[in-house]
Protein backbone atom coordinates (compact mmCIF):
# COMPACT_ATOMS: atom_id res chain seq x y z
CA UNK A 1 0.00 0.00 0.00
CA UNK A 2 1.71 3.47 1.37
CA UNK A 3 4.90 1.75 1.24
CA UNK A 4 5.44 0.92 -2.42
CA UNK A 5 2.77 2.99 -3.88
CA UNK A 6 0.95 5.41 -1.96
CA UNK A 7 -1.61 6.37 -4.96
CA UNK A 8 -2.23 2.65 -6.15
CA UNK A 9 -6.19 1.06 -6.19
CA UNK A 10 -6.11 -2.51 -4.91
CA UNK A 11 -8.40 -3.71 -7.65
CA UNK A 12 -11.11 -5.83 -5.69
CA UNK A 13 -11.06 -8.61 -8.09
CA UNK A 14 -7.34 -9.62 -6.79
CA UNK A 15 -7.69 -8.68 -3.59
CA UNK A 16 -6.77 -12.01 -1.35
CA UNK A 17 -10.41 -13.57 -0.35
CA UNK A 18 -9.36 -13.79 3.62
CA UNK A 19 -10.05 -9.80 2.72
CA UNK A 20 -12.78 -9.00 0.85
CA UNK A 21 -15.08 -9.32 3.78
CA UNK A 22 -13.15 -6.91 5.85
CA UNK A 23 -13.55 -4.13 2.78
CA UNK A 24 -17.60 -5.04 3.41
CA UNK A 25 -16.65 -4.53 7.08
CA UNK A 26 -14.75 -1.31 6.51
CA UNK A 27 -17.47 0.18 5.69
CA UNK A 28 -20.31 -0.89 8.16
CA UNK A 29 -17.58 0.25 10.74
CA UNK A 30 -17.41 3.66 8.70
CA UNK A 31 -21.24 4.24 9.39
CA UNK A 32 -20.35 4.13 13.06
CA UNK A 33 -16.98 6.52 12.30
CA UNK A 34 -19.51 9.46 10.53
CA UNK A 35 -20.90 9.82 13.46
CA UNK A 36 -17.51 11.89 14.86
CA UNK A 37 -16.91 13.43 11.35
CA UNK A 38 -15.19 17.09 12.11
CA UNK A 39 -17.97 19.47 11.30
CA UNK A 40 -15.82 22.72 11.91
CA UNK A 41 -12.17 22.86 12.81
CA UNK A 42 -12.36 19.04 14.44
CA UNK A 43 -15.04 17.06 15.63
CA UNK A 44 -18.45 18.78 16.77
CA UNK A 45 -19.13 15.06 18.04
CA UNK A 46 -17.33 11.92 18.90
CA UNK A 47 -18.81 8.91 18.73
CA UNK A 48 -17.60 5.89 19.35
CA UNK A 49 -18.45 1.52 19.84
CA UNK A 50 -17.97 2.32 23.46
CA UNK A 51 -21.46 4.14 23.55
CA UNK A 52 -20.27 7.52 24.96
CA UNK A 53 -20.52 10.53 23.25
CA UNK A 54 -18.19 13.86 23.37
CA UNK A 55 -19.51 17.59 22.28
CA UNK A 56 -16.60 19.47 21.44
CA UNK A 57 -16.41 23.45 21.52
CA UNK A 58 -18.49 24.77 18.17
CA UNK A 59 -16.54 27.61 16.61
CA UNK A 60 -18.52 31.27 17.47
CA UNK A 61 -18.49 32.47 13.96
CA UNK A 62 -21.50 31.13 12.07
CA UNK A 63 -20.60 31.98 8.95
CA UNK A 64 -20.95 29.14 6.22
CA UNK A 65 -18.07 30.10 4.50
CA UNK A 66 -15.63 29.82 7.20
CA UNK A 67 -17.65 26.87 8.98
CA UNK A 68 -16.91 25.02 5.86
CA UNK A 69 -13.59 26.00 3.84
CA UNK A 70 -13.57 25.25 -0.18
CA UNK A 71 -12.06 22.99 -1.02
CA UNK A 72 -11.27 21.15 -4.47
CA UNK A 73 -12.30 16.93 -4.43
CA UNK A 74 -9.39 15.71 -6.03
CA UNK A 75 -7.18 17.87 -2.97
CA UNK A 76 -9.09 16.85 -0.44
CA UNK A 77 -8.51 12.74 -1.81
CA UNK A 78 -5.39 13.70 -1.64
CA UNK A 79 -5.51 15.12 2.48
CA UNK A 80 -7.44 12.20 2.74
CA UNK A 81 -4.36 10.05 1.10
CA UNK A 82 -1.83 11.87 3.10
CA UNK A 83 -3.40 11.38 6.59
CA UNK A 84 -3.85 7.57 5.78
CA UNK A 85 0.22 7.35 4.97
CA UNK A 86 0.79 9.15 8.38
CA UNK A 87 -1.61 6.80 9.94
CA UNK A 88 0.17 3.58 8.02
CA UNK A 89 4.06 4.91 8.89
CA UNK A 90 2.70 5.13 12.59
CA UNK A 91 1.72 1.59 12.45
CA UNK A 92 5.24 0.49 11.37
CA UNK A 93 4.81 -3.03 10.00
CA UNK A 94 6.64 -2.54 6.42
CA UNK A 95 6.00 -6.60 6.45
CA UNK A 96 2.18 -6.54 6.43
CA UNK A 97 0.20 -6.79 3.48
CA UNK A 98 -2.29 -3.41 3.08
CA UNK A 99 -5.46 -2.65 1.63
CA UNK A 100 -6.10 0.60 -0.13
CA UNK A 101 -9.60 0.66 -1.78
CA UNK A 102 -8.41 4.78 -2.39
CA UNK A 103 -10.45 7.71 -0.78
CA UNK A 104 -14.25 8.43 -1.04
CA UNK A 105 -16.50 10.84 -0.61
CA UNK A 106 -19.95 11.64 0.35
CA UNK A 107 -22.47 14.36 0.91
CA UNK A 108 -22.97 16.10 4.06
CA UNK A 109 -26.29 16.62 5.15
CA UNK A 110 -26.16 20.09 5.64
CA UNK A 111 -25.86 20.77 2.15
CA UNK A 112 -25.49 18.08 0.24
CA UNK A 113 -25.66 19.85 -3.44
CA UNK A 114 -22.48 22.00 -1.85
CA UNK A 115 -20.75 20.30 1.52
CA UNK A 116 -19.13 16.90 1.18
CA UNK A 117 -16.45 15.15 3.17
CA UNK A 118 -14.04 12.25 2.60
CA UNK A 119 -13.54 8.48 3.85
CA UNK A 120 -10.53 5.81 3.49
CA UNK A 121 -10.95 2.53 4.65
CA UNK A 122 -8.27 -0.06 4.77
CA UNK A 123 -6.43 -2.52 6.65
CA UNK A 124 -3.51 -4.17 7.39
CA UNK A 125 -3.15 -7.87 7.53
CA UNK A 126 -1.57 -11.22 6.98
CA UNK A 127 1.06 -10.78 9.86
CA UNK A 128 1.07 -12.74 13.21
CA UNK A 129 -1.30 -11.56 15.93
CA UNK A 130 1.71 -10.40 18.01
CA UNK A 131 2.62 -8.08 15.10
CA UNK A 132 -0.55 -6.88 14.75
CA UNK A 133 -1.16 -5.99 18.63
CA UNK A 134 2.76 -4.16 18.84
CA UNK A 135 1.40 -2.67 16.15
CA UNK A 136 -1.77 -1.23 17.30
CA UNK A 137 0.25 0.28 20.42
CA UNK A 138 2.77 1.95 18.41
CA UNK A 139 -0.37 3.74 16.98
CA UNK A 140 -1.54 4.60 19.86
CA UNK A 141 1.63 5.51 21.10
CA UNK A 142 2.60 8.11 18.24
CA UNK A 143 -0.74 9.67 17.49
CA UNK A 144 -0.34 12.04 20.31
CA UNK A 145 3.32 12.61 19.20
CA UNK A 146 1.76 13.76 15.99
CA UNK A 147 -0.58 15.43 16.47
CA UNK A 148 -3.68 13.70 17.28
CA UNK A 149 -5.93 13.29 20.05
CA UNK A 150 -6.77 10.17 21.28
CA UNK A 151 -10.66 10.57 22.72
CA UNK A 152 -11.92 7.15 22.97
CA UNK A 153 -10.12 3.95 23.61
CA UNK A 154 -11.47 0.12 24.66
CA UNK A 155 -13.16 -2.85 23.61
CA UNK A 156 -16.04 -1.86 21.67
CA UNK A 157 -19.66 -3.30 22.24
CA UNK A 158 -19.16 -6.31 19.23
CA UNK A 159 -19.57 -9.43 20.90
CA UNK A 160 -15.62 -9.65 20.12
CA UNK A 161 -15.24 -7.07 22.34
CA UNK A 162 -12.40 -5.91 19.92
CA UNK A 163 -9.99 -3.23 20.79
CA UNK A 164 -10.72 0.12 19.31
CA UNK A 165 -9.12 3.58 19.54
CA UNK A 166 -10.73 6.90 17.87
CA UNK A 167 -8.20 9.80 17.67
CA UNK A 168 -8.86 13.40 15.99
CA UNK A 169 -6.56 15.52 14.28
CA UNK A 170 -5.48 18.78 16.22
CA UNK A 171 -3.94 20.27 12.58
CA UNK A 172 -6.48 19.07 10.20
CA UNK A 173 -10.24 18.26 9.69
CA UNK A 174 -9.38 14.95 10.01
CA UNK A 175 -11.03 11.78 12.93
CA UNK A 176 -9.63 8.56 13.10
CA UNK A 177 -10.72 5.12 13.87
CA UNK A 178 -8.59 1.89 14.49
CA UNK A 179 -9.74 -1.64 15.48
CA UNK A 180 -7.33 -4.40 16.21
CA UNK A 181 -9.86 -7.46 14.57
CA UNK A 182 -7.35 -10.16 16.80
CA UNK A 183 -8.74 -12.82 18.84
CA UNK A 184 -10.04 -12.28 22.36
CA UNK A 185 -11.28 -14.27 25.50
CA UNK A 186 -14.77 -13.61 23.52
CA UNK A 187 -13.82 -14.73 20.60
CA UNK A 188 -10.46 -16.56 21.24
CA UNK A 189 -10.11 -17.95 17.30
CA UNK A 190 -10.40 -14.79 14.97
CA UNK A 191 -9.52 -16.05 11.13
CA UNK A 192 -8.94 -13.22 9.87
CA UNK A 193 -6.82 -11.00 11.95
CA UNK A 194 -6.16 -7.28 10.72
CA UNK A 195 -5.81 -3.73 12.05
CA UNK A 196 -8.61 -2.16 10.08
CA UNK A 197 -8.56 1.80 9.87
CA UNK A 198 -11.49 4.56 9.33
CA UNK A 199 -10.09 7.82 8.47
CA UNK A 200 -13.21 10.54 7.95
CA UNK A 201 -12.81 14.35 6.98
CA UNK A 202 -14.95 16.70 8.08
CA UNK A 203 -17.21 18.57 5.58
CA UNK A 204 -15.72 20.43 2.81
CA UNK A 205 -17.26 23.24 0.44
CA UNK A 206 -17.28 22.39 -3.12
CA UNK A 207 -15.77 25.21 -5.62
CA UNK A 208 -18.56 26.84 -7.36
CA UNK A 209 -19.22 24.60 -10.45
CA UNK A 210 -18.70 20.99 -8.46
CA UNK A 211 -21.23 18.46 -9.61
CA UNK A 212 -20.85 16.38 -6.22
CA UNK A 213 -23.58 13.87 -7.80
CA UNK A 214 -20.32 12.55 -10.72
CA UNK A 215 -18.04 12.38 -8.06
CA UNK A 216 -17.81 8.67 -5.40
Amino acid sequence: MFCTAPDAVTDVATEPQRVKRYRTAAFVSLAATVAFCLLMSGCSKTASDSGQSRALPQSPNPDPVSRYPSLDVDKARDKARAASKAIYEMIDMPQAKATEPGPGISTCDEDPGHLYKTFHPWSVYDVSEGELKAGFQRLRKELPKKGWKIVDYGPNKSQAKTLSLTADSETDRFSVNAELMVSTPSNPHEKKPLILVNVVSGCWRAPKGTDLNTQY
